[in-house]
């Protein structure tokens, strides 16, 4: 049975710190991209493809089709589901995908978002959607890589 041992808030998607920390932390085989626009731009799609260790498999999928690609067993696949927003994993739960934590890892700054925890940015809206995700049961923690303490973001959302 399929088991989703990541889910992971992170803008840059695919980078070396999940290639390598990620992957090897979890012993995931099986990352799910979920982004609407991603999913829908065939370049990007190839690239996030050359970009994956060999014996990885990826999925580049809308938030519905991820919706529904996760709540499917997909057989002995450990899965790491990457999301660039809150707000697609707002939507996955919302839809029934059973998600125990969502790690925040990288969300950069920009001129809508203001500082939220060290080198992680949200606005307001995205801190709501954070809230969202713990009223539905779900744990929402920050941690860059394996080896970091993961701080619990309910504390930082008061």
């Amino acid at each position: 049975m399929s088991e989703i041992v990541l889910a992971r808030v992170d803008d840059r998607l695919i980078h070396g710190q999940v290639m390598t920390a990620w992957l090897q932390y979890t012993d995931g085989n099986h990352i799910v991209i979920v982004d609407d626009a991603t999913a829908k731009d065939d370049f990007l799609k190839t690239v996030m493809k050359m970009s994956v260790p060999q014996g990885v498999k990826l999925d580049v999928l809308t938030v519905e089709d991820g919706s529904d690609f996760l709540q499917k067993d997909q057989g002995s696949d450990k899965i790491l589901v990457l999301a660039k927003t809150p707000e697609v994993y707002l939507q996955l739960v919302e839809a029934g995908v059973p998600l125990k934590e969502v790690i925040v890892g990288g969300m950069g700054a920009n001129s809508d978002r203001t500082k939220f925890y060290k080198n992680i940015s949200a606005t307001d809206g995205e801190r709501e959607t954070f809230k969202k995700i713990i009223d539905k049961g779900v744990n929402v923690t920050i941690q860059i890589v394996p080896s970091d303490k993961a701080t619990d973001a309910a504390g930082l959302l008061k």
